[in-house]
């Protein structure tokens, strides 16, 4: 898969997620075999001034890649600003998130809230791929509701506006990630445009990625929640794309060992404070399907320090029962 210029691996493309796709996340995912990773998303005006969490999230120097960068905002000159800045970090992509359903983004009419209004949106697209000096992609939605599903319009616009590929997410921003994604949209944009299309939404299993990408026609696919905790979805759906082959789901001793890395990866990049309690719901993603979870659960939340939390994360191997779930979220 080429995405202006920029050669991806395999078409499997993990989402940024607000709060997951740090750098350790990126890190475990790249080492699953993820053809793209994406930075959490960036506020323009958080970049612009200096944000100390802005400059947390994108701690990308050196990083390798193809590795995208989320600003999202919807002042036209700031978004030129913030993408500047963006692309002088290092990444390969930029990505503009239209599709954040959360309140208080679209309050401010950013992220899906831009598909309400297709002029400033593409305004701003033509506005990000001038300054970038990089491939600019979109992360979009069906549409605000099922009475305005304009994904379509939107993604002929981006095109025009110069950007090198379109994400959608085929639910509404009515549906937030509830119901049922419609992955028929995707689709309707795969034919009416020429740049590459991902799919987004409902990407569990491989069995889905291979679906999505026969039904639609679309290029890649974008694998959110299922990846919580579960890195090994990427190779997963990469193996089966590439042989019709099934991998086993990973064992609770990979489980637990891929989640003390996490842990560590976490502490070392932000300090046992902040990286244990960040680690205490990637745990709990971790562990899901293990008996008695519940109760780990809460001994997760209650750790303070790098040990207490990788102490509590052990004692799962020796837990007796069933073998753990696949783990999907």
């Amino acid at each position: 898969m080429n995405i202006g210029g920029v050669r991806l691996a395999n078409p499997v493309i993990a989402a940024p997620m607000a709060g997951v796709t740090d750098r350790a996340f990126r890190s475990l995912a790249r080492e699953a075999g993820c053809g793209l990773v994406c930075t959490e998303m960036v506020s323009d005006q958080a970049l612009i001034y200096g944000s100390a969490r802005t400059e947390t999230i994108l701690g990308i120097l050196g990083e390798p890649g193809p590795l995208a960068v989320q600003i999202f905002g919807s002042n036209p000159a700031y978004m030129e600003r913030a993408a500047a800045m963006a692309a002088a970090r290092g990444p390969q992509i930029i990505d503009i998130n239209m599709g954040c359903p959360t309140p208080k983004i679209v309050r401010n009419g950013e992220g899906a809230a831009l598909m309400r209004n297709p002029r400033l949106a593409y305004d701003v697209a033509r506005a990000v791929v001038a300054a970038a000096g990089l491939p600019v992609t979109v992360k979009m939605r069906k549409g605000w509701d099922e009475d305005q599903v304009n994904a379509v319009e939107l993604a002929v616009l981006m095109e025009k506006a110069g950007v090198s590929a379109v994400t959608v997410h085929g639910r509404t921003r009515s549906q937030f990630y509830s119901g049922r994604a419609d992955w028929n949209i995707i689709g309707e944009v795969k034919r009416a445009v020429g740049i590459p299309v991902i799919g987004n939404g409902d990407v569990r299993e491989p069995e889905d990625a291979r679906r999505m990408l026969d039904q639609t026609g679309c290029d890649g696919v974008m694998v959110g929640r299922a990846a919580m905790g579960n890195p090994w979805v990427f190779a997963q759906i990469i193996h089966y794309l590439e042989t019709g082959e099934k991998l086993p789901p990973p064992t609770r001793e990979e489980r637990v060992s891929t989640a003390l890395r996490h842990l560590d990866l976490l502490v070392g990049l932000k300090g046992e404070y902040i990286g244990v309690r960040e680690m205490r719901k990637h745990a709990a993603w971790y562990l899901k399907g293990v008996p008695g979870a519940a109760g780990i659960r809460q001994d997760l939340n209650a750790a303070r320090s790098r040990e207490e939390m990788a102490g509590i994360i052990r004692r799962v191997v020796d837990r007796p029962g069933r073998p753990c779930d696949s783990g999907i979220v």
